[in-house]
């Protein structure tokens, strides 16, 4: 399969492209470094990505920001940064990609935990987390040419366990080979519309 990996030098990315690039062609996409760049919060440049990779087999998604602060400190250009880039940045590479994917192709976006168990500070980020849940349950119902949208919701992984294990106390780093293989399912599987959650 020919595999756009957007992320995929990030602490997720690198062990997914590890995963697939034995099997697969792999493209990297990152905004400053990759095969391609790309900058997701902006749609002008996720089409020329696209325009200049032609058709895929799957797309995966493991990229995206949103500011985390104490509820009181967010303004609302702060909710903005989510908004645009993880929420519609992910949106638009499902609204644009679909037609750059072969019949029967694939689509992984990526959220975390925080939707469903919050911790201070997220409100920004849970609240994009939980909207591209209802996007991806939504999208499956009406996207065509056999085009499955899932999306892989990973609690703290282990790789990331030492930079985070204070936001996230009493929370179980999560293997990244648990982690990897919500990714595998998402691709090779046949689901359409789930949530993929790998919570424990």
């Amino acid at each position: 399969m020919k595999i756009l990996i957007i992320g995929g030098h990030g602490t997720i990315g690198k062990k997914v492209v590890s995963h697939f690039q034995d099997e697969n062609e792999i493209i990297i996409a990152g905004r400053t470094n990759g095969d391609i760049t790309v900058d997701i919060a902006d749609a002008k440049s996720i089409k020329t990505m696209f325009d200049q990779l032609g058709k895929l087999d799957a797309i995966i998604c493991i990229a995206g920001e949103a500011k985390w602060a104490p509820f009181n400190d967010l303004t609302e250009d702060d909710y903005y940064i989510g908004l645009k880039s993880k929420l519609m940045g992910q949106v638009n590479l499902v609204r644009i990609g679909q037609d750059y994917l072969n019949s029967n192709g694939s689509i992984t976006l990526s959220t975390g935990i925080l939707a469903d168990d919050p911790v201070v500070k997220t409100t920004s980020a849970a609240m994009v987390n939980g909207g591209i849940h209802s996007f991806v349950k939504a999208v499956a119902l009406e996207i065509e040419n056999g085009i499955r949208v899932n999306v892989v919701s990973s609690g703290m992984v282990e790789d990331a366990y030492d930079k985070y294990k204070d936001y996230f106390p009493g929370h179980n780093p999560i293997p990244m080979t648990k982690v990897i293989n919500g990714y595998v399912r998402s691709v090779k599987g046949k689901g359409n519309g789930e949530i993929i959650r790998i919570y424990d």
